[in-house]
């Protein structure tokens, strides 16, 4: 998945945040609103079919393999159902995919210092095992805000 994400993607300069990148690969509700109320429908499927799928597949691989992935996933299948759980966690590793590729940084230093470029709080640091297919996901949670000191 890598491999395809960074030949289609091309340059990441040319996208200003990871909504950009969801947005490019169709990974993002079509919206139909009207005055005050909003629609959200099925996704808007723009972009390159074959990465949108390889990314499904990979956040399925990653779900299987990582317990912090596997939780979001299953309380997201418990709130929304099953596809748009997967979908949910396909945006979310394109996205994580997408910072990499911009600092190009590797795994382990966007683990370290989270895709912000600050040090991650210590309630972050946990250890997986490695898996090949799933590397790019191992990511910890990053608040909003700058982390306690």
């Amino acid at each position: 998945m890598s491999l395809a994400f960074v030949l289609i993607i091309g340059k990441a300069d040319r996208f200003q945040c990871g909504k950009q990148i969801a947005a490019y690969l169709g990974l993002v509700p079509l919206e139909k609103s009207s005055g005050n109320q909003r629609r959200l429908g099925h996704i808007t499927k723009q972009g390159n079919s074959l990465l949108r799928f390889l990314s499904v597949e990979a956040a399925q691989v990653t779900v299987r393999s990582l317990p912090e992935w596997r939780s979001k996933y299953v309380h997201l299948t418990m709130r929304r159902g099953r596809k748009i759980a997967k979908v949910a966690m396909a945006r979310k590793l394109a996205i994580r995919l997408y910072w990499m590729m911009r600092k190009e940084w590797d795994y382990e230093q966007l683990r370290k210092f989270g895709s912000q470029g600050r040090k991650a709080p210590a309630s972050c640091w946990r250890t997986h095992c490695f898996h090949p297919i799933a590397e790019a996901a191992k990511f910890p949670n990053h608040p909003s805000s700058a982390p306690p000191s």
